[in-house]
């Protein structure tokens, strides 16, 4: 994903821990998928992640350095 690096310094840091590093989109970025502004980027940091999502969200997924990451959009 070559927007990866923009992603990352343009974002806000709002969480990470040993699974994921979870990025709020504070200025705009469009998703690479969809073109759309997305709320959150969630980027996996294990081969296995589990997340729990307390409201539904559409997603749209890329990969960068073959770890999945997800953009979050709210209905």
């Amino acid at each position: 994903m070559e927007q990866f690096e923009k992603f990352v310094s343009s974002a806000t840091l709002r969480e990470e821990n040993g699974s994921i590093k979870l990025y709020q989109n504070t200025v705009g970025l469009t998703c690479p998928a969809c073109d759309e502004p997305f709320d959150d980027m969630v980027v996996c940091k294990d081969e296995h992640t589990s997340l729990n999502q307390t409201i539904p969200l559409d997603l749209c997924t890329a990969v960068e350095d073959r770890k999945p990451v997800l953009f979050t959009h709210k209905p």
